[in-house]
């Protein structure tokens, strides 16, 4: 092995030591022998995952592909099990639906709690997911 400079051992671009047959290199613009390409600017910041959708900032539902709910279904189902001590439809308030959480809280109010076995009912209904918000669209996992 012969003693050779780093320019001369990665081929600094002179036709004298290429192999023979290949073309002479050529250097890209700004670039300066002895030192790698420069890198591109990073990309902007983007959600994780292979893309971003901005239509579904929340990402979509794995089966139907509906766009998920900026709502979390474990937070509306732990609220709406707030009726355990007296206090129903507050899940409901919390995904919109605002019409069912009034005749929740009533409804257990008037019959002393008796009624409060609908807002348990519909706990479980939230958790295991199948309410939607109030625009439609699934509740996300997670808090």
């Amino acid at each position: 092995m012969t003693d050779q400079s780093w320019n001369d051992a990665a081929g600094s671009g002179s036709p004298s030591q290429q192999p023979p047959g290949y073309p002479p290199s050529q250097q890209p613009p700004g670039y300066q022998s002895g030192y790698p390409p420069p890198y591109p600017p990073y990309p902007p910041y983007q959600a994780p995952g292979p893309y971003y959708d901005p239509s579904a900032p929340f990402g979509r539902h794995p089966v139907t592909g509906q766009p998920l709910s900026d709502k979390s279904k474990t937070v509306a189902g732990l609220l709406q099990l707030l009726s355990l001590i007296g206090i129903g439809g507050i899940g409901r308030f919390y995904i919109g639906d605002i019409g069912i959480g009034i005749a929740q809280l009533l409804v257990g109010w008037l019959t002393c709690g008796i009624g409060l076995i609908w807002s348990i009912v519909d706990a479980v209904l939230i958790l295991t997911d199948k309410v939607p918000d109030s625009q439609g669209r699934p509740l996300r996992d997670g808090t």
